[in-house]
């Protein structure tokens, strides 16, 4: 029995890192396919701001769904980094570096999980005092944030959703006036005979909270999955 223990794989250090980059990898990906309908919510809210020509809460929706998209794809190369330096033949040489990097990514699987409140996205469309207080506040801390570089994309998706309004409110608008990525087929928060009035966002975030739920279940179902 003394024999048996003792010839029992020892789990180093470089085990336990790797089983941890594991495990965020695999949140990630839960966290990618539930925030895909957070992006879609504000999208559509920004598309419904233009429609009532309020573009500073258009330019709230979009700055966010830029925000949220960073997070991801900063999750995603901090992995992949991690993933080559875990594999590295001298890893009591950086395992010091591994293990903040992996800090740091829990700590930004974190900032994701904030941004699937759909309660903070109903927030954006909202009316009320306290809608308004928070479009201000995620308004001015956003804009903090970004880079020159990430603002320009989104005033370019702001022209792009401008463009695609009119050519859902005016369908004889020449179609070079409307590039390739906008001319998909019309959503349907953007009806041509009511222009001037924003849909609610409750079927819609029902819906989306719905969608969110089926991805939790799935989740849990992958993590019983794994392994130990």
């Amino acid at each position: 029995m003394g024999q048996g223990r003792s010839s029992q794989t020892r789990i180093t250090n470089q085990d336990r890192a790797i089983l941890d980059m594991k495990l965020q990898r695999d949140k990630l990906k839960q966290y990618q396919k539930k925030i895909e309908n957070v992006l879609k919510l504000e999208e559509d809210i920004a598309k419904q701001a233009l429609l009532v020509n309020n573009k500073p809460k258009a330019l709230i929706a979009l700055r966010k769904k830029k925000f949220q998209e960073n997070l991801l794809s900063k999750t995603d190369s901090q992995l992949e980094t991690l993933q080559n330096l875990v594999s590295s033949v001298e890893f009591s040489l950086i395992e010091k570096d591994v293990l903040f990097g992996l800090s740091q990514g829990n700590q930004i699987l974190k900032e994701i999980h904030k941004e699937l409140n759909i309660e903070n996205v109903e927030k954006l469309m909202g009316e009320t005092a306290d809608s308004i207080a928070y479009q201000n506040e995620i308004g001015e801390l956003l804009m903090s944030q970004m880079t020159n570089e990430e603002e320009e994309e989104v005033h370019q998706e702001l022209e792009k959703l401008q463009l695609l309004n009119q050519k859902v409110a005016d369908p004889q608008l020449p179609a070079h006036q409307v590039s390739k990525e906008t001319a998909s087929p019309p959503v349907s928060l953007s009806l041509p005979d009511v222009p001037t009035t924003a849909l609610p966002i409750k079927t819609r975030t029902e819906l989306a909270a719905e969608e969110l739920s089926n991805t939790d279940t799935e989740g849990t179902r992958e993590r019983e999955a794994i392994p130990a």
